[in-house]
């Protein structure tokens, strides 16, 4: 298998590191994540005029790519330099609205590609862990359309979107694959309430809460009570993501650590020729190119037919990405010394964003545990 990029994808990877490098350095990037937004709104739409969130879909829904390593270098580039626009929930949503959605609601792709609109996925629900079929919410069909009622929780940026990707269950128990459904709710939506507050690395997120929301027939995507695969296949990329986040994030918390390794003088020598230093930084590297093997390998299986193969390469992906966060959280921050732990130094706060991409969409135990469910049966 070749995995080199095309010379397409290769062209969007520069430009996309280049912007980040010499855009959205570090003081950029926190003013924004600790503004009353939590992102800035001007950099979401230069995102979208570079293309960025065009490469996430394919040609057929009004993008430019779509494919897993097309996702993956996008996000590798925003990795690096922290970005807390909402680009991940308009990978969701909008690639849930490719899969399903009519030709009204297609519509809505153009404006998130555009950068014109934002969106965000609310399926999280307080208490609910990290099973995607754990949906209490309930969605029930009355003349005339659907009522929601019920709460979600971490909607990402969701103080400030224009639409909500809903997921409420209109049959079976709360823990059934089937009997769930899929709503686009606007962010106007009388019967809709959120309170928003800051997210410990950078950003903002809101609580949502449904009492009597009306909403017409059309607001359903797709079909009552299929709304599983869709929402799958759609956080399914969104693992694949924030994967490839960790990538880029852990390649600059490497680069940090080795520049300080050099630097760093003690006993009149750099530190970094210190041996148990090296072999502990050794480590490091070699399980950072063990984590970018597992994400290159997930992005060649994204659009594999078969579930079993496309989810197995996800959940492995993401197991070693948070096993692998975590130790690249831990080392640089001790190779650094108590300067690691410093508000002021990026490195502290790549490392904050790694362990807590670990508890995205699911964390390194329940990713190793599902792995394990989806392994053949003899």
């Amino acid at each position: 298998m070749n995995f080199e990029h095309t010379e397409d994808r290769r062209m969007l990877s520069d430009m996309l590191r280049r912007f980040v490098a010499e855009q959205y350095d570090f003081a950029t990037r926190d003013r924004h994540a600790r503004s009353e937004r939590g992102y800035s709104i001007e950099l979401w739409r230069r995102y979208a005029e570079l293309g960025a969130i065009g490469a996430l879909f394919a040609e057929a829904d009004g993008g430019l790519g779509g494919t897993g390593f097309d996702i993956s270098v996008v996000f590798e580039a925003l990795g690096r330099g922290l970005a807390v626009e909402p680009v991940l929930d308009a990978l969701m949503v909008g690639s849930a609205i490719a899969a399903a959605g009519t030709p009204a609601q297609r519509e809505t792709l153009d404006g998130l590609i555009a950068g014109a609109l934002t969106a965000s996925l609310a399926h999280a629900e307080p208490g609910s862990g990290y099973e995607l079929s754990q949906v209490g919410a309930r969605a029930e069909w009355r003349p005339g359309g659907w009522v929601l009622n019920g709460a979600k929780a971490v909607v990402t940026a969701g103080e400030h979107a224009d639409l909500f990707l809903v997921s409420a269950r209109n049959a079976g128990a709360p823990d059934d694959e089937a009997g769930i459904s899929l709503f686009l709710v606007g962010a106007n939506t009388p019967g809709l309430t959120l309170r928003g507050y800051g997210l410990i690395d950078g950003g903002r997120a809101a609580e949502l809460e449904f009492d009597g929301l009306a909403l017409p027939p059309e607001a359903l995507l797709g079909e009552a009570g299929a709304g599983y695969p869709v929402l799958e296949r759609a956080i399914g990329r969104g693992v694949l993501a924030l994967c490839a986040e960790a990538v880029g994030a852990m390649d600059c918390a490497r680069d940090a650590t080795l520049e300080y390794l050099r630097t760093r003088r003690q006993f009149g020598v750099p530190i970094g020729s210190f041996q148990a230093l090296q072999h502990r930084m050794a480590d490091v590297l070699l399980e950072i190119e063990q984590a970018r093997s597992a994400v290159i390998n997930a992005a060649a299986a994204l659009d594999h037919p078969d579930r079993a193969t496309r989810e197995r390469a996800l959940s492995a992906a993401k197991y070693t990405i948070g096993r692998t966060g975590t130790l690249v959280a831990e080392e640089s921050i001790q190779l650094h010394g108590g300067i690691g732990m410093t508000w002021e130094l990026p490195l502290a706060h790549y490392a904050k964003r790694l362990v807590m991409i670990d508890h995205q969409l699911g964390d390194e135990s329940h990713h190793l545990a599902r792995f394990i469910a989806l392994a053949p049966q003899e």
